[in-house]
């Protein structure tokens, strides 16, 4: 069970990508569905070298139905936070997977919940022995490293911890299996069982030696969609052992031990280009058709009819 600390304790592109044809012919109650708002790791990037793929830090939105999960609060925050500006709930649940400053820095810009004294943010954080994000995020965004203090702001934080690799089960019933992950100071996966249907959001990690590690492998088995840790590509990640990332490789690898049916890489290093994604994610589909690289703003059925390659879809927001 999830600890809480209780009340107020412990900021546009021309195009978006859909990695499948949405199925409409479901009951929407029964729809498992994922967006992504930020999927580039460790900065933010910008410029037309980037403009495909997108250069926002984490952050996903996905829904159960109609029930809201956001994970991670990187800069992508701003941006979902305006889109569904008409159609967010009084209570949100931002699951952290943990709080370095990519997957944070956009929690204050989340406009206008922020704005919003009606509103409540939960914050859950599961990387720090059971303990809450609240004194970490209080020390972040305060004086000399931010204008202001999380207090001034209007909406309601309830933050929560729990330990990686216990359920969340959540007033209304739903349920979110964790999994502690491999990455400095801790990270934690999220599994979203749902209709039927099954994604896994397994990002920040490194791989182990041996690999896949089996218990993680039986966390994602079977999944409908897999979203990995894909940072580095072979050649670099030699150097940069120890940081807490993975390549596109070993994400297939535990994919297919584990049967997973699709695979999306996300953590995008911020100095891979649009064509030097591309042709990542070429290579990449030869050894698993699949298997494709996030785009910031890209809605997926999870489940649903699938395309092997990303269609282009014109923008909405």
């Amino acid at each position: 069970m999830a600890k809480s600390d209780g009340p107020n304790l412990c900021g546009l592109k021309s195009y978006e990508y859909a990695a499948t044809v949405p199925d409409l012919s479901g009951p929407g109650s029964e729809r498992l569905s994922l967006r992504f708002w930020g999927v580039r790791g460790s900065t933010p990037v910008s410029g037309p070298e980037f403009a495909e793929f997108g250069g926002s830090t984490p952050c996903m939105e996905v829904r159960c139905g109609e029930r809201l999960f956001i994970l991670d609060a990187g800069s992508g925050l701003h941006a979902c936070g305006v889109h569904n500006r008409a159609d967010l709930p009084q209570e949100i649940d931002l699951l952290f997977s943990h709080l370095h400053l990519d997957h944070t820095a956009g929690l204050p810009f989340f406009k206008p919940v922020v704005f919003d004294a009606s509103r409540t943010i939960n914050t859950y954080c599961g990387n720090l022995d059971g303990e809450c994000a609240k004194a970490t995020l209080d020390r972040l965004f305060s004086p000399p490293l931010f204008p202001v203090n999380l207090d001034v702001i209007p909406v309601r934080f309830a933050h929560h911890g729990f330990i990686a690799g216990e359920p969340l089960v959540f007033g209304d019933g739903m349920r979110v299996d964790t999994i502690l992950l491999n990455h400095p100071q801790g990270s934690t996966g999220y599994r979203f069982d749902h209709g039927g249907r099954r994604l896994c959001v397994i990002s920040d990690i490194e791989h182990s030696d041996p690999w896949p590690d089996q218990e993680l492998a039986e966390f994602v088995r079977d999944a409908d969609l897999m979203v990995y840790d894909g940072m580095f590509t072979e050649g670099e990640y030699p150097c940069c052992r120890g940081w807490g990332h993975s390549t596109w490789q070993k994400g297939v690898e535990l994919a297919q031990a584990a049967g997973v049916k699709a695979l999306a890489i996300i953590h995008l290093h911020p100095a891979h280009t649009d064509p030097m994604l591309r042709q990542i994610e070429s290579e990449m589909q030869a050894v698993m058709p699949t298997a494709f690289i996030a785009r910031e703003r890209q809605t997926i059925d999870v489940g649903g009819q699938r395309s092997a390659r990303p269609m282009l879809l014109n923008a909405q927001a």
